[in-house]
């Protein structure tokens, strides 16, 4: 049910009273909606494009390099391209689905290490049946 243009107003006019009043809650609404999941997906969207269009240009300019003969520009090109892929790949590691920070992080991060460990597990495994014959 959306609110008629007349709760609007009167919303809108609380809000810029609420804000004109205290400064320091203004800020840390501000705050909270710059961390908001849908804020840091369009953050993460913002960097992989960027990212992507960084190495898509580095890559031209690998491609301008050997066209002229200049090795320099070559190098300056694969700079640039794996500038764009580190700025692509380097996103928030909170997932859309996970809440942001707190206890979901730790939890996961000891699963991550049991799943590592089981993995490390069946590697050694493999390794002493190979050694041992089997």
């Amino acid at each position: 049910m959306s609110l008629s243009e007349r709760e609007r107003k009167v919303l809108e006019e609380m809000e810029r009273g609420l804000y004109a009043e205290d400064a320091d809650l203004a800020k840390r609404f501000r705050q909270v909606a710059d961390q908001s999941p849908q804020r840091k997906r369009q953050r993460n969207t913002a960097r992989l494009l960027a990212g992507a269009l960084v190495a898509v240009g580095g890559l031209m300019v690998i491609l301008t390099g050997a066209m002229v003969h200049y090795p320099l520009i070559g190098v300056a090109g694969f700079a640039m391209t794996l500038t764009g892929l580190v700025i692509a790949s380097t996103g928030s590691l909170v997932k859309p689905g996970s809440p942001a920070g707190g206890s979901g992080d730790a939890s996961s991060a000891k699963q991550a290490k049991g799943a590592r460990r089981g993995l490390m597990q069946l590697f050694e495994d493999r390794w002493d049946d190979r050694l041992n014959g089997r």
